[in-house]
């Protein structure tokens, strides 16, 4: 009567989706739950209906103080609340397990409007850093440089991206609000995830920081007008706000799959029926799927991102590099800052989604082959078998959308290519003796754009790129620069 969980035939050995059912009365834990050592008995279902399906998740506090409910959206609200304010992600959330995207909603009317005012600023500032790039009769290095403020806009192009995926999303809190259930059907309390305080320090302090980035890049570089500063300055948020709200999902997959594998182990001191196994199999489970679901809700934003972060880091590490042989200055600052700055995030960007998906599968095996089967019955060594095969059929990695798995390998890969072009770029500074300033600036941009193809390829075509060798032909003479 108490156990809730339909347990599939014998040959089914992998679950991919495992939802919290809800069959008969007093269905609020599992049988072997260590919740019923406190006989707790809470039916948070629906008994006027024929279905037997619960109530609103919103409505199981209420009935028991152990359980409580939005404690993964509770943790990312801080950051959730920047991002709504800015215009991104307008879904509506009324309560648990109920989130939604919705075109009708006021908050994409807010987001909508938001972002076509913000567009027509870009557009105004763009307008203007083209006429200072097809004005540049100077170095090479120096229309680099320009075409730097002109890159630096692109992040515009991810608002309507993640509308386009604002319906993955909601689904994933969803599912996470589910998972939350299935969790305290098995343990008897909810998830304690405890982030709030760091999420809240992160929403405070990355926008400061990022503001404090570019009014220094205004003060340090020539022709940066003041007006210029707002939308480079929200634009500048949105990414950096983007990359805190992957780094406090993957540290929540982190820390929920430490806390289920200690949860788990202890429950294999006092085991008896085999069935407890087949629960905490259930919630591994739910646990590797939301991991997948992750990369798969956000992979077109976060693959255009590292793309963006990637061309960011190559041309202003280049520009730093060429001003450097005429010594540090003061221009010079904006540049270090903005590189620093992006590989920092970069790189926390791929570090938390491989320590993720290691803590959910790696980490999680580890504990399963230390388990002592000896002392078990056969059934319980039987599921435990089961739980070893599903976590090898499982993958839990990050991967957007098939294109590449967000990991350490990536970041390396980037970096790694990254050197290749700046090795391009200081050969073909040297190899030009003369131009002129329209006809160096159609070099950079042919050589931009070989640098788009080449990197989308590369990330595309395996986890770890390879370098490929590029051959950069050399102008002819009639090109060449005056002075």
């Amino acid at each position: 009567m108490f156990n809730s969980y339909n347990r599939r035939k014998k040959h089914d050995t992998v679950f991919l989706n495992v939802k919290p059912t809800f069959n008969g009365q007093n269905s609020g834990l599992r049988k072997y739950s260590t919740g019923l050592l406190d006989k707790e008995d809470i039916p948070y279902y629906n008994t006027n209906s024929s279905q037997g399906s619960r109530a609103s998740v919103g409505t199981i506090t209420t009935l028991n103080e152990n359980f409580r409910p939005n404690v993964f959206y509770n943790n990312i609200a801080p950051i959730q609340w920047f991002l709504h304010i800015i215009g991104v992600l307008p879904i509506t959330r009324r309560a648990a397990g109920k989130a939604k995207f919705r075109l009708n909603s006021i908050a994409f009317g807010y987001s909508l409007v938001f972002f076509v005012l913000l567009a027509i600023y870009v557009f105004y500032v763009a307008k203007n850093r083209i006429k200072i790039v097809t004005s540049l009769s100077g170095p090479f290095e120096e229309a680099v440089i320009a075409y730097l403020f002109l890159v630096n806009i692109l992040p515009l192009l991810m608002v309507p991206i993640l509308w386009w995926e604002a319906r993955k999303i909601a689904k994933l809190w969803n599912d996470w609000d589910e998972f939350e259930i299935l969790y305290y059907q098995i343990s008897g309390h909810s998830v304690p995830l405890n982030l709030f305080r760091k999420t809240t320090m992160i929403a405070v302090v990355l926008p400061v920081l990022s503001i404090l980035s570019v009014v220094i890049t205004h003060i340090t570089m020539a022709d940066f007008q003041f007006i210029q500063v707002i939308p480079y300055c929200i634009l500048d948020n949105l990414t950096a706000m983007l990359g805190a709200w992957w780094f406090i999902i993957c540290e929540s997959l982190s820390m929920t799959a430490n806390i289920l594998g200690e949860r788990f182990q202890r429950a294999l001191r006092h085991i008896g029926p085999a069935a407890m196994v087949a629960d905490y199999r259930a919630l591994w489970l739910r646990l590797s799927k939301l991991t997948r679901d992750i990369g798969n809700a956000t992979c077109y934003t976060f693959t255009f991102l590292n793309l963006y972060l990637f061309f960011i880091i190559t041309l202003s590490v280049y520009g730093l590099m060429s001003q450097l042989s005429e010594g540090f200055g003061i221009k010079d600052i904006g540049l270090a800052i903005t590189a620093i700055w992006n590989v920092f995030l970069l790189f926390y960007i791929c570090d938390k989604a491989h320590y993720a998906s290691f803590n959910v599968r790696t980490n999680f095996q580890k504990k399963l082959l230390m388990v002592e089967l000896n002392w078990m019955n056969s059934d319980a060594q039987t599921e435990i078998n089961m739980f070893i095969r599903a976590t090898e059929m499982n993958p839990s990695n990050i991967n957007c959308g098939g294109f590449f798995d967000v990991n350490r390998n990536l970041f390396k890969g980037l970096l790694t290519t990254m050197v290749t072009y700046l090795v391009v770029l200081l050969q073909f500074q040297i190899s030009i003796p003369s131009d002129s300033g329209k006809q160096m600036n159609v070099s950079v941009a042919e050589l931009v754009t070989d640098m788009f193809v080449e990197t989308t390829e590369l990330t595309s075509t395996s986890t770890t790129p390879t370098i490929k060798t590029t051959t950069t032909k050399m102008p002819p003479s009639a090109r060449g620069r005056k002075g």
